[in-house]
């Protein structure tokens, strides 16, 4: 009986490679095939939660051309509007997923242009050697960004009243030559900094290039607001230190301000109403 299993697996295996694929839901992550010595040591595991699935394919057949390295094990440690974060070892890698409430042919074109939009972003940023994770590879057929994994805290929890003037000045500057080199975060967020010997910026899925006084100036609104929000003890000295460093660095500044107060101003108003 043995015998007989064996040799249908066999034959399965040696003339239907396309047949075994199998998916592998234990959050993936690289998974060398080519060493044997993770031959028997799959880990297999069905039905995880928060993990993503993903095929997996053995090198079954010379005539087809399978990859060197395959997604098995990686972790979850993100979960945002139009993306999932996954970590493996040091790097970070960024999965655009589907969006079942949008046509199938608008929703590829919208990820594979936010996908490309990014990284010209990211590799702008690197060009001018601007304090960003590492770009290692972006690939708008998968929906995927890998970037280098940054350790440190997050603004949002380093920020306090012994440190916010230092630090938000320190912000301010930075998000200046990202508007004098016509770069838009887009969310501005103590959530979207990571605090390492200097402050790091993250997250530029919602970025864009613009030159209008009108988008730097929504740019620095919404920081306005999450400070507001996240930190509002110390909210007034935080993005008064902001700006002190935004004027130091952007020669805009007074233009840039002046619709500053109009944004807000418009804000107010529809609060009233």
């Amino acid at each position: 009986m043995y015998l007989y299993y064996g040799i249908i697996i066999f034959i399965n295996i040696k003339f239907s490679p396309a047949r075994i694929r199998t998916v592998v839901t234990r959050s993936r992550a690289l998974y060398d095939w080519t060493k044997p010595n993770n031959w028997f040591n799959w880990p297999l595991h069905y039905g995880a939660v928060n993990k993503r699935k993903r095929p997996v394919f053995k090198k079954f057949s010379k005539s087809i051309k399978y990859p060197d390295i395959f997604y098995v094990d990686m972790r979850k440690i993100g979960d945002g509007a139009e993306a999932v974060i996954y970590l493996d070892k040091s790097i970070v890698i960024k999965d655009r997923i589907k969006k079942g409430y949008r046509l199938k042919q608008i929703d590829e074109k919208l990820r594979k242009f936010r996908t490309r939009r990014e990284t010209k972003v990211l590799e702008k940023l690197h060009a001018i050697d601007f304090p960003i994770p590492k770009l290692i590879l972006s690939d708008d057929k998968k929906m995927l960004i890998k970037m280098e994994f940054l350790k440190g805290k997050k603004l949002r929890d380093a920020l306090n009243k012994n440190n916010c003037v230092k630090l938000c000045k320190e912000l301010g500057k930075k998000i200046a030559i990202l508007h004098k080199n016509n770069i838009i975060h887009g969310d501005l967020t103590t959530s979207n900094m990571i605090v390492n010997k200097e402050i790091y910026f993250i997250d530029f899925g919602l970025s864009f290039f613009s030159d209008k006084t009108e988008d730097k100036a929504v740019d620095i609104h919404l920081l306005r607001q999450a400070l507001e929000s996240k930190h509002h003890e110390i909210f007034k000295n935080a993005f008064k230190a902001v700006l002190s460093g935004y004027k130091i660095k952007n020669p805009d500044y007074n233009i840039i301000i002046k619709r500053l107060e109009k944004v807000e101003a418009r804000g107010r108003y529809k609060g009233k109403s």
